[in-house]
């Protein structure tokens, strides 16, 4: 029989191994926080995860949970989380038993209240603006007269039916409806996708490209048009090639895309107002235009026409016209015989001159004074270049002489140059040292003036100062009453007290006579 004494424990308490510890930390601390709502600010937080997974941290001003969410959870968030952010988070508390961690779960997560939204919001108008894609200077004007409308929008709601039906009225032109989610998980994404899709079709194609977007949305309230003030939608907006018209909400919503967008419409009607005319008023405007036309042209036919004919009466006969120049016709071919003859005998004779003056001689002796002027040009060229070539050879002995004393100029320059930046070393060191004895003197002259003025060294002779609930000074009897809290500062600290009546102290309650042997206590001194 073993005895108490040879056994392998030395006490009957029970023997975990890590995994069973683990779990079972695990488990208590899951059925103790199945559920719980954390308040606090969203930190060391980066984007999902390459596997979907986002992770971070909640705190406060005094501690620190991790904090995951899950895929699945992500995906379904109706608020992004971003760095800083004030949420409340909802999930359960669990451990993770390979590192000894604790986290929470997050099942769904949503700002802390209005005011953070709102917060948010500013935030992210002021960094986009600093972009500049609020610029006016970007934004492009609405076509007069677009013959494709593109509507992004819900299918099912009764803004898309305003729409067609203002359009309708107005001017009836080709609408492409895009439908989209513009409430919920997924609806940036559509929405985004929308704008980016209508911007990729091509002119001619089988898709009609819009000449103008509405991006339609009716009111609600701040959560409700949360997804217009994504930041992939602002920029998706301002992107857009095709002029943009935001139509989010009543008169008073005002998103981040009504900024971005290059037109903002107050109601979905009004967005249908603003991209069609009127066709009613176009057709009457055109109508008074073409009346105005016709008459101005009949008014100007009848105004030329009566200039042609004063013109007509003033011009004089086509034979008095034409009797000038048909009398000059007829002199000049009259002589025109005369003047042949007397041209060609003129040649005849010029030729026969200069044929006189050709002879083989002549032309034999200008050769040969040519090709002497050649030879003697090319006797000249040959001295100029050998010139050149000698005065070359001079200049490069000449610089080879200077390039081999050039070496022992530099060393003593470099020398010079090195004992005037040690001297100047040394004077800059020896300024520096007296400045900072200078500085240090009347830094200690003003510290013993500091000393000498403040109010410390009165208390030390004895005085105290008095200040209110405040921390004011009081400086007259007059502004203490009764009951009135008071700090008094000594020299070796601050007491706290309270006004009595008549500068008295303030009677302490009436207490039993102490009963014999028992030692008689100090009564407060306030």
């Amino acid at each position: 029989m073993t005895s108490f004494f040879d056994s392998e424990s030395p006490s009957n308490v029970a023997e975990y191994s890590v995994s069973e510890l683990s779990g079972s930390i695990k488990r208590t601390v899951e059925q103790a926080f199945e559920h719980v709502r954390v308040r606090g600010e969203i930190s060391g937080y980066r984007g999902p995860h390459s596997s979907g997974h986002a992770y971070f941290a909640l705190k406060d001003d005094r501690a620190r949970i991790d904090a995951v969410v899950w895929k699945t959870t992500f995906a379904r968030l109706k608020f992004r989380p971003e760095e800083g952010m004030e949420v409340i988070a909802t999930g359960r508390v669990t451990t993770f038993p390979g590192s000894s961690k604790y986290q929470i779960v997050i099942d769904s997560l949503e700002p802390a209240g209005a005011g953070a939204l709102m917060a948010l919001i500013e935030e992210r108008k002021r960094k986009l603006a600093a972009e500049g894609l609020f610029d006016a200077g970007r934004k492009r004007p609405l076509p007069f007269m677009p013959r494709v409308v593109g509507v992004v929008t819900s299918p099912t709601g009764a803004v898309i039916r305003d729409i067609l039906h203002r359009i309708a009225d107005r001017f009836p032109v080709h609408v492409i409806v895009w439908p989209v989610r513009v409430q919920g998980d997924g609806a940036c994404e559509e929405i985004v996708a929308a704008i980016e899709g209508f911007n990729a079709l091509r002119p001619g194609g089988s898709i009609p490209r819009p000449d103008v977007l509405i991006v339609a949305r009716g009111g609600g309230s701040l959560e409700d048009l949360w997804c217009f003030n994504d930041e992939a939608m602002v920029r998706a907006a301002a992107a857009s090639a095709i002029p943009l018209i935001s139509a989010v909400g009543h008169e008073t919503d005002w998103t981040l895309i009504d900024h971005a967008a290059d037109q903002r419409a107050p109601t979905p009607t009004g967005a249908a107002e603003m991209a069609v005319p009127v066709k009613a008023d176009l057709e009457a405007q055109l109508a008074s235009l073409a009346a105005r036309l016709k008459g101005a042209a009949a008014r100007q036919m009848d105004n030329r026409r009566q200039t042609l004919r004063s013109l007509a009466r003033a011009l004089p006969s086509l034979d008095q016209l034409l009797a000038l120049p048909r009398r000059r016709f007829d002199e000049a071919a009259a002589g025109l015989g005369r003047g042949l003859q007397m041209n060609t005998a003129n040649k005849r004779r010029s030729f026969e001159r200069n044929a006189a003056h050709l002879r083989p001689e002549l032309l034999t002796a200008r050769i040969v004074d040519r090709r002497q002027r050649v030879l003697d040009a090319v006797n000249r060229a040959e001295r100029i270049v050998e010139r050149k070539i000698q005065r070359g050879a001079q200049r490069i002995s000449s610089a080879d002489a200077s390039l081999r004393v050039l070496p022992s100029r530099l060393i003593g320059q470099i020398h010079r140059a090195s004992d005037r930046v040690s001297s100047l070393g040394r004077r800059g060191d020896a300024a520096i040292v007296a400045d900072l004895r200078r500085m240090k003197s009347a830094l200690a002259a003003q510290d013993r003036v500091l000393q000498s003025l403040s109010y410390h060294s009165v208390l030390q002779r004895g005085f105290a100062l008095v200040r209110d609930a405040a921390g004011e000074p009081v400086k007259q009897a007059a502004a203490v009453h009764p009951g009135m809290a008071l700090s008094l500062e000594f020299a070796d600290g601050r007491v706290a007290a309270v006004a009595g009546e008549d500068g008295t102290a303030p009677q302490s309650p009436k207490k039993r006579p102490a009963r014999s042997g028992e030692p008689t206590k100090q009564g407060s001194l306030f």
